[in-house]
């Protein structure tokens, strides 16, 4: 009697830690979460966020608050995550510039970029070569060849010192040959207007924030760096296709949560996501705004960033880039 007794007990046990660990799955998230954006509001990576925010919140079932926390590159935003609780609650988008090229300035981080848990690539958001509307280059070639011709007198512009940007500018030095002056900005902003101005000749900016300047005339776009043609700007080559192959300093946005959140979450978090991205009407708008869609798994992400590492810490290193 009192071994069944017992054996009833443990079943009983048992049963109650399978339910709640099943319960504990099927009610994440228990609350809105907090999507953190490091960067200012208009940005790239902001539009990208609050076009998926609502879409998210749809099919978790809690309201997504995107949250902007600009600044260091995307760094205040990655730790304001990794202080937060790790319950999947609390999620950012990561960058390039934070995950890829920060690592290789490490005097910038305030963090270990090791404690940052990969969720999904969202896709990637390919940069347009773009200059100054009055400056005599209508294609890749006869920018090269303008700048070859005025040496140290072309300069080109950036949303800071060791940022995806300065660093596409880096790579079409070393490519073309030529000698372009880079200067820094303290955001993609105030280098856009220095650019359309003339203040400035040359610039690499995602295609989901200067394409308005493109289609307006304000900006004369010479590439996508990208290996397709964009659906938006189907007569614009590739910067392959222009003269430059082997030039693949494509800049991507995903979602990042901190080491530690339970693979329940992340893995429901991901399903969300790549969920929403095959939604027409959201595939359309960011194909038309220039962004790939990808949503790939935490192992498949895990896996390209460690590719893309390689790729952005040897230009850091070509280049001599040092932190501001």
């Amino acid at each position: 009697m009192k071994l069944n007794t017992l054996i009833a007990a443990l079943a009983t046990a048992v049963a109650g830690v399978t339910a709640a660990s099943t319960a504990s799955a099927q009610t994440y998230p228990t609350k809105p979460i907090r999507l953190i954006v490091g960067f200012a509001p208009g940005g790239s990576n902001d539009i990208i966020a609050r076009l998926l925010a609502p879409k998210l919140g749809d099919v978790l079932k809690q309201q997504v608050v995107v949250e902007n926390r600009p600044g260091a590159a995307g760094n205040i935003a990655a730790d304001v995550v990794l202080k937060a609780p790790p319950d999947g609650h609390t999620i950012f988008m990561c960058t390039t510039g934070t995950l890829s090229i920060q690592p290789f300035l490490p005097q910038r981080m305030p963090f270990d970029v090791n404690d940052i848990a990969p969720i999904t690539q969202i896709g990637n958001t390919p940069y347009l070569m773009l200059v100054n509307k009055d400056l005599p280059a209508t294609s890749v070639k006869t920018f090269i060849d303008y700048a070859k011709s005025h040496p140290n007198q072309v300069n080109f512009a950036s949303s800071g010192n060791g940022t995806t940007a300065h660093l596409a500018g880096e790579m079409l030095r070393s490519k073309a040959n030529i000698d372009i002056v880079h200067v820094p900005y303290k955001g993609a902003g105030q280098a856009m207007v220095d650019l359309t101005s003339g203040r400035v000749s040359l610039m690499f900016d995602q295609a989901v924030s200067s394409m308005p300047q493109v289609n307006s005339g304000s900006l004369r776009a010479l590439a996508v760096v990208s290996a397709h043609r964009l659906p938006s700007l189907p007569n614009l080559p590739t910067t392959s296709e222009a003269g430059l192959p082997g030039f693949d300093p494509i800049p991507w946005t995903g979602l990042c949560t901190a080491r530690g959140v339970p693979d329940d979450a992340i893995a429901t978090l991901q399903k969300a996501l790549a969920q929403v991205l095959t939604e027409p009407a959201v595939r359309d708008r960011l194909l038309a705004d220039g962004i790939e869609p990808i949503g790939s798994t935490p192992a498949e992400f895990a896996a390209f960033l460690a590719a893309d590492k390689t790729k952005w810490g040897g230009l850091v290193k070509n280049a001599d880039i040092k932190p501001e």
